[in-house]
């Protein structure tokens, strides 16, 4: 496995053609690092290397961002901004501005898009990318990793994390271990040796329930899982999820690069591993939610005027609301307030 730092990006010397290292990782996640926090750094220069929070500061504010100088105060995002302000008392709050941050991710999308068209946004600030076309044209996949994040900050005065891997769902795990800042190659031939050491908490679909679970069982690690038959874990877990985290555990992951289509309705949704029924845990995932929402509303230049709530509960039973708004929205805070 390579790893890659910003002083060790020198365009001059990106290298061509396909070595050995990454042949067959043509799967890229390029993730933008602390987005909103730095995109407000760039107008506030004398704030580099300090305490910066980016979140509403009402009595419902949450944290919608954090510099890493915040992060380890134990700020993170989603976090109510009175919790936040304890951790952190002499952080600078900055209100966000979601134009701003719709501007940056239109020009990073683009850029993405001069790469290959296969594009799958995920949000305003990540991505994945197959390069399988553009290897004759740019080079390795981590030579075009390379050149991302040296377009980035050279286009938009901000950094990010690029994985490359096999497949996305290490690609994406890649990703999150290079940050702040970087590149990292998992190679197909090095896919377990990197999958392996990780705790059973890595995998897709591991909530703190799942989790105590296969501790019960004994498995601490990803390769814990792997040495465990599958009918063990559907015993456990169930056909569909014991099968998955298996197959994961394997670095099996089938699925493509998905370019993104013009969407008539924008929405997003997400199944909690466990059941909860704390406030702040649920405020803190519909906030994220909203802001999936409002992020794409920006990046495709839309606004909507119905919020849609649906709640689904643990005996399945569904209620949906919704609520006409005076006039056109697309900033995440109206969103998550009218949810």
């Amino acid at each position: 496995m390579a790893t890659v730092s910003r002083s060790q990006v020198r365009r001059s010397s990106l290298p061509t053609g396909l070595g050995a290292e990454d042949a067959g990782c043509t799967i890229l996640h390029v993730d933008m690092d602390a987005f909103y926090a730095l995109v407000e750094l760039r107008s506030r220069p004398e704030l580099q290397g300090t305490p910066v929070i980016v979140g509403g500061g009402g009595g419902r504010g949450v944290v919608l961002s954090a510099t890493y100088e915040a992060r380890a105060m134990g700020v993170h995002s989603a976090m109510p901004m009175s919790r936040a302000r304890r951790l952190a008392p002499d952080a600078v709050v900055i209100q966000p501005d979601h134009r701003a941050y719709a501007e940056v991710s239109r020009g990073v999308m683009s850029l993405f898009h001069s790469i290959t068209p296969l594009v799958e946004p995920l949000s305003l600030d990540e991505a994945f990318l197959d390069v399988s076309g553009a290897l004759r044209r740019l080079g390795s996949p981590k030579a075009i990793g390379e050149l991302i994040r040296s377009r980035v900050f050279d286009e938009q005065r901000i950094t990010c994390s690029v994985g490359v891997a096999p497949t996305k769902f290490v690609a994406k795990l890649a990703s999150t271990r290079s940050k702040p800042d970087g590149l990292l190659v998992v190679p197909a031939d090095q896919v377990i040796e990197f999958l392996h050491p990780l705790p059973v908490g890595a995998l897709w679909g591991v909530g703190e329930k799942t989790e105590l679970q296969l501790e019960r069982l004994g498995l601490r690690t990803v390769g814990d899982i792997a040495s465990t038959p599958v009918s063990t874990l559907q015993r456990v877990l169930g056909q569909a999820a014991g099968r998955h985290l298996y197959e994961l555990s394997w670095g099996r992951d089938s699925r493509r690069v998905n370019p993104s289509e013009p969407e008539k309705s924008i929405g997003a949704e997400e199944t909690f591993d466990d059941d909860i029924d704390d406030a702040e845990a649920v405020h803190a995932h519909l906030l994220k939610l909203a802001d999936q929402v409002g992020g794409r509303l920006r990046l495709t230049g839309q606004v909507g005027r119905t919020v849609q709530l649906k709640v689904r509960f643990a005996d399945f039973t569904t209620i949906t609301r919704s609520k006409t708004m005076p006039g056109p929205v697309d900033v995440t805070q109206d969103l998550y307030d009218t949810a």
